[in-house]
């Protein structure tokens, strides 16, 4: 569970997050709002690259803002970015074993972790494959079995359904909806797809000019008309 209480982010003059409140709880929460909105701010405060001016986030009763980024990650705190970062000269399987040094490494062995994680993303038939090999999909692919390597708790997913064909979207949407299930971590998933939002998360935060606009199930916050108004460019 993720309780965010008057969270303020400001650069300069500009208020990024403005006295921001919510309670996520979710297996699968959706973030979304229009560009400028404040959700890659909220993001790089969750994962420590950015400090508030002032507020309280809470991961499952633990104090986020007093831990280091590194100790986010021995807490279970992982996350993906818009661009991957998939090191081009190594294996599939050697990309995912480089993080096992970074991570807590729990009561599974390296090689049965390594072997169940790339089952469960759908690459282990292409394990010795180079990441200069890997199309779109592979990779977004590798970034998210990074994120569930090592007891990880809370997974931050930056767009991962961007450029994405129709049927690599419904494995993406399954893949995300089973990964509770797979390592009881909790999503919480930045996209502009709103189908793809729509389909995967029972939850849904969506922020305008760094506030909240709204919170609560994802089909009534997507009929909502401050929503359609503010982020699907409906007119009320």
């Amino acid at each position: 569970m993720i309780r965010i209480d008057q969270l303020s982010v400001q650069f300069g003059g500009v208020h990024a997050i403005d006295g921001l409140s919510a309670t996520l709880e979710a297996p699968v929460c959706g973030l979304i709002g229009p560009n400028g909105a404040g959700k890659t701010t909220l993001v790089n405060v969750l994962g420590g690259l950015v400090r508030p001016r002032s507020g309280r986030v809470e991961v499952d009763g633990r104090d986020l803002l007093a831990l280091s980024p590194l100790q986010r990650v021995r807490f279970g705190l992982r996350r993906s970015f818009q661009t991957e970062q998939v090191v081009e000269d190594l294996s599939v399987w050697d990309n995912l074993r480089a993080v096992l040094d970074h991570v807590p490494p729990g009561a599974e062995a390296p090689f049965d972790q390594l072997a169940r994680v790339l089952e469960h993303i759908g690459l282990l038939s292409v394990a010795t494959r180079l990441g200069q090999r890997l199309n779109l999909f592979e990779r977004r692919l590798v970034e998210i079995g990074k994120a569930l390597l090592g007891q990880p708790r809370l997974l931050l997913l930056d767009e991962p359904g961007a450029g994405l064909t129709e049927h690599e979207a419904a494995r993406l949407r399954e893949l995300l909806c089973g990964i509770p299930a797979f390592c009881g971590a909790q999503v919480l998933l930045i996209d502009h797809d709103v189908d793809l939002i729509a389909a995967t998360c029972s939850q849904t935060l969506v922020l305008d000019f760094g506030r909240r606009l709204a919170l609560g199930p994802t089909r009534e916050v997507l009929q909502d008309p401050a929503v359609q108004a503010a982020y699907l460019g409906a007119s009320e």
